[in-house]
């Protein structure tokens, strides 16, 4: 089985303690040497200071590639892009371009009145700076607002694709054959970027299912079953052996790299990556 490239998300902290949780667990995966982190931006624009500060530490003090969450919410397209040129200007050239959720309390997305009204708009004014590495997300299951239409899910990332954007980062999945399939329709789309799978080490059963619930990932009953069965005591070391499995399975369909929601905290992600065989080769600051 061949060994994943790695890349890890985290998102920006809210008060001291999340921050030293974000700094130990940057700390901690970086000598996997990811071939870059993100950092998440909250709806509305909720954490636009705070990640643009996590981004920098991370790259300033771990050394690491920093590709930086940026929404279409809540904001005209000249403030959306200010912030694009404040990256550029503290040296970040990676960006995760997205339309972003609705902000909390609102039922539906609405595009500002003089923002993007997607994230096919923002790709293409952020490629046409021609400077940014850009990134885009990818629905291997029917997004919430796609009316449960894969194939409606495919072509907007193709149209993301053409606007400029260089790879895809997939939401969280608990079947290997569910990216497969969403790869093959992409494929058979005429998209040849990379579409990295996102993985979920599942840290809280209730969290993950919660969390998939908002995303509409499905959640297949063996699951269900599976963590029932374990209950708390047997929970940790359950959704190690799934989600080195789903790696595994991944790995062995021709998956080169690996894409990890770590929630800022370590422990699983970095105990997965260990039995997938990912060296520590790089030095933690």
């Amino acid at each position: 089985m061949p060994t994943p490239n790695v890349s890890f998300e985290f998102f920006p902290p809210r008060n001291l303690d999340a921050s030293f949780r974000l700094w130990e667990t940057a700390g901690a995966l970086a000598p996997l040497a990811p071939e870059f982190v993100s950092v998440t931006y909250g709806a509305g624009g909720t954490t636009r200071q705070l990640t643009h500060e996590a981004v920098t530490a991370l790259s300033d003090h771990y050394g690491l590639n920093v590709a930086a969450h940026l929404t279409c919410v809540n904001a005209s397209r000249e403030e959306t892009l200010q912030i694009v040129d404040e990256y550029a200007a503290s040296g970040v050239r990676e960006i995760v371009a997205l339309r972003g959720d609705a902000p909390k309390g609102e039922d539906r997305w609405t595009a500002h009145p003089d923002g993007f009204a997607s994230s096919v708009e923002l790709i293409e004014a952020i490629a046409a700076r021609g400077d940014i590495t850009i990134r885009a997300g990818a629905y291997p299951e029917p997004h919430p607002d796609s009316g449960g239409s894969s194939n409606a899910d495919v072509a907007f990332l193709k149209r993301k694709m053409d606007a400029g954007a260089s790879s895809a980062i997939t939401q969280f999945f608990f079947d290997a054959d569910t990216f497969f399939r969403f790869r093959d329709a992409c494929v058979a789309a005429g998209i040849d970027a990379p579409v990295l799978p996102g993985i979920l080490p599942i840290q809280s059963w209730t969290g993950a299912r919660k969390f998939a619930e908002r995303c509409g990932t499905s959640v297949p009953g063996w699951a269900v079953e599976a963590f029932e069965r374990a209950g708390k005591e047997g929970e940790a070391a359950l959704a190690r052996n799934l989600c080195v499995t789903l790696c595994r399975d991944l790995l062995d369909g021709g998956v080169e790299h690996l894409h990890f929601y770590t929630l800022n905290r370590p422990e699983l992600t970095l105990a997965v990556c260990e039995d997938l065989g990912v060296e520590r080769t790089g030095l933690a600051a």
